[in-house]
């Protein structure tokens, strides 16, 4: 069914009520604690999630519920809500509003509503499928790429990828920089980096490692702002796609990264099958 009113009414609430656990934690004792995936998570991840999950329970009790924090809730209908309540929980243990809290509907496996928000600097994206992306509701639009030479390319952190991975991510990297340092990718911003590159600040963005609570809302965001989101091959984010994420502002630039990417003395799948790590 299509995204209603009510579906995009009901993620701006799911957004407000994380936001206003989040607030009060921000560069405060927060408890963070390190989990078995060696990821960070504190009082205000926890709490900010149980929150949304309490919201969803009794409006869309029959939906689905993914999250970070708390698993899987399964659903009776063809809808999940997927919940990450800190994108980005090692930038809010040292007090950096880079982090943002992501909010995705996803239908039949295929993300058709994202919010970001970044709940300090109050910026919410909202991506609707089919539907211009906004930025505290004034539309958003990526930016024109014309080569990619010269573009601006950004990752959370270059240890995230494996071994396998770190080729093709710098064989990226050199087809941009052209080896000049000072045109460098950008470190650091989790899911903010797709929120600026919705707006038009950024042009690629290249991860691997991502959960679908990690991912699903950056797709409608990005996507409605004119960009296009992938895998590493260039197929379409799922519910069933293993991580490997590239977010690109002007599409007329997709064939040229994909192809940078897998400029190496391989078939260009090898990074396939890789769990890779959790971003927090």
């Amino acid at each position: 069914m299509p995204v209603t009113q009510a579906d995009i009414d009901l993620a701006h609430r799911l957004a407000d009520a994380a936001g206003n656990v989040i607030r009060p934690y921000f560069r405060q004792e927060h408890g963070v604690e390190i989990k078995d995936d060696q990821s960070p998570v504190t009082r205000a991840d926890r709490e900010a999630e149980s929150a949304m999950r309490r919201l969803l329970d009794a409006e869309r009790s029959g939906d689905g519920i993914v999250g970070e924090e708390f698993g899987e809730k399964p659903g009776v209908t063809n809808r999940k809500w997927v919940l990450d309540p800190i994108d980005g929980t090692r930038s809010f243990t040292v007090g950096r509003a880079i982090f943002g809290t992501l909010i995705a509907l996803v239908e039949d496996g295929w993300p058709v509503l994202g919010i970001i928000d970044q709940p300090i600097q109050r910026e919410r994206w909202v991506g609707v499928a089919g539907r211009p992306t906004t930025l505290n509701g004034v539309p958003v639009r990526t930016r024109t790429c014309r080569e990619l030479a010269g573009s601006t390319i950004a990752t959370t952190s270059p240890h995230l990828f494996d071994e396998v991975d770190v080729p093709h991510y710098l064989a990226l990297v050199a087809a941009i920089s052209g080896g000049n340092p000072r045109q460098g990718p950008v470190y650091g911003g989790d899911c903010y980096n797709y929120g600026l590159l919705a707006s038009g600040y950024l042009d690629v963005v290249c991860e691997s490692g991502l959960k679908l609570y990690d991912f699903a809302a950056l797709v409608p965001v990005v996507e409605g702002a004119g960009g296009r989101m992938c895998d590493w091959n260039g197929d379409p984010l799922t519910a069933e796609s293993e991580g490997h994420v590239l977010a690109i502002g002007d599409p007329a630039r997709m064939d040229e990264v994909l192809e940078a990417m897998h400029r190496l003395q391989d078939d260009g799948h090898a990074h396939e099958g890789h769990d890779g790590h959790d971003h927090g």
